[in-house]
């Protein structure tokens, strides 16, 4: 009787939720611009406020007028400030949380979350999750274990401020009525190695009734596989009542034949898109594709099209402005205090109403060497495409030029880790080269006009990217090895695991 009363409960509210959010899907538009000037109204008096005269912003115009877009370099001084306690910086008050991330120019990154932002993080996998039962009409998961792949929840002090990885941050904020059913234990959840946390993580989950399972994609392959290999079965066979994944963090779609071979039955899948400056989408309707951009979660957002991106006359688009299925590198500005913020994701949208859309890349993962300026999105089509004709699967992959071969001419290296290889790799390859060139005209140039070869495939061994992971301390956590590089400091480092 509890357990129905408890299922019944969620699909009272997650029906109630969904009612609710039709409010802003209405008119966001003027919404973001209403956002926009009551975030500059409240930090009008800050340091940042001061400096950009936010007194007399009236209109997104005038913002763009004062505030330049930037990215972490140009808010570090400001950072650097909040970081030693100073209020009224960046915004009214000293951030409730730090989330720290991994640079590569900054070293570490300090993203400030404020009591007002705060809140939205947590709303936004709620929300996901309240759609998908109102969708499904079943909450048979909510009476079942849930495992959410995360880093640490310890958290450190940086001058009174608590600071860790976003994900740890969020673990104290998880409800009440999700507290219980919860996986793994908090000292679990504490342990740094990646590899003995997953392995704790199997021993505490392998005997459970999981409904549940939340993390980003390489790191649910790496547990599932421990699992499969301690068990010798799938993990329907395991956990029988597996009835959902939610996931984040890059795009699932590379990694969807090779997580449903693994599972061995079907699973739903909610996909999501958080980061430390805010959780942005999610997918609202788990049978369809695209994320539900939420423009009500403090968040005003600015689009600048991708060809553009970094150049000095950039155009900056709100949402009336974008047209479909065009690549825009995305911007931010937060009830945490960042300011026409480039976030380095590029999104492109594909509904208007309400406005949804795909992560496609991120503006500084393509590789351009010839001046293609391939993307993610571009490549992982072309990979599905040919894996469609050849069947084939793959663990995992990095795109970078070859720009002086010992012969010929230059080319696009595949460095890829095979699960399972196609039965033709040549053709395969060929038809690899010819989707890619189909979806970027000028890859397509420049193997018609003779300047490259067709792309080269480099066959690495069984866990090379975990190991190599491994080998930078990027290991689990929210760590992503990028699939593409305009250079080759990471491709020059997988050549160890090339398979002879």
């Amino acid at each position: 009787m509890l357990n129905f009363l408890k299922k019944k409960a969620a699909l009272i509210w997650a029906k109630k939720h969904v009612r609710n959010t039709e409010e802003f899907k209405r008119n966001p538009e003027k919404n973001q611009e209403e956002l926009l000037l009551s975030l500059t109204a409240a930090a009008k008096k800050t340091l940042f406020g001061r400096e950009h005269d936010f007194e007399n912003i009236r209109s997104v115009k005038d913002f763009q007028d004062r505030v330049k877009v930037g990215d972490y370099e140009n808010l570090k001084p400001y950072i650097e400030r909040v970081k030693r306690g100073q209020a009224n910086i960046l915004w009214t008050d000293v951030p409730e949380y730090f989330a720290k991330t991994s640079g590569t120019t900054s070293g570490s990154k300090y993203i400030p979350i404020s009591k007002e932002g705060m809140p939205f993080q947590v709303k936004g996998a709620q929300s996901a999750l309240f759609h998908y039962i109102a969708k499904k009409n079943n909450a048979d998961f909510v009476n079942g274990k849930m495992i959410f792949l995360q880093g640490s929840p310890e958290l450190e002090e940086v001058f009174g401020i608590k600071t860790g990885r976003l994900s740890g941050i969020v673990a104290h904020h998880i409800p009440q009525y999700l507290q219980k059913n919860r996986l793994p234990s908090w000292e679990t959840n504490m342990i740094e190695d990646w590899e003995a946390k997953v392995d704790k993580i199997v021993e505490e989950t392998e005997k459970e009734n999981m409904t549940l399972i939340s993390g980003i994609p390489p790191w649910l392959i790496m547990y599932f596989e421990k699992l499969t290999a301690k068990h010798g079965k799938k993990i329907k066979q395991i956990f029988p009542n597996l009835q959902l994944i939610v996931t984040g963090g890059v795009n699932y779609e590379p990694y969807r034949d090779k997580m449903e071979e693994l599972l061995g039955g079907p699973v739903d899948i909610v996909q999501t898109f958080p980061a430390s400056e805010g959780f942005f989408a999610f997918q609202d309707d788990y049978t369809k594709e695209g994320l539900l951009l939420l423009t009500d979660h403090g968040i005003f957002y600015e689009f600048i099209p991708l060809e553009e991106y970094g150049k000095p006359d950039a155009g900056r688009l709100t949402l009336k402005e974008i047209e479909l299925n065009k690549d825009y590198a995305l911007i931010l500005t937060t009830n945490s205090g960042l300011w026409a913020y480039s976030i380095g994701d590029v999104v492109r949208f594909i509904d208007r109403k309400p406005y949804r859309i795909l992560v496609s890349g991120r503006t500084k993962h393509f590789t351009s060497a010839f001046g293609e300026h391939v993307i993610a999105f571009e490549v992982e089509e072309a990979l599905k495409a040919a894996l469609e004709k050849y069947p084939a699967q793959i663990t995992e992959f990095h795109l970078a030029p070859q720009v002086n071969p010992a012969e010929g001419l230059p080319y696009h290296e595949w460095s890829i880790e095979f699960e399972k290889e196609p039965e033709d790799p040549e053709l395969f390859r060929q038809e690899l080269d010819d989707q890619l060139r189909k979806r970027n005209t000028y890859y397509d140039d420049l193997i018609s006009g003779n300047i490259l070869q067709k792309l080269h495939i480099t066959r690495l061994r069984k866990n090379a990217f975990q190991e190599y992971a491994k080998s930078q301390g990027k290991l689990g956590g929210q760590n992503k090895i990028p699939r593409l590089a305009n250079d080759r400091k990471i491709a020059d480092l997988l050549e160890i695991y090339k398979l002879q």
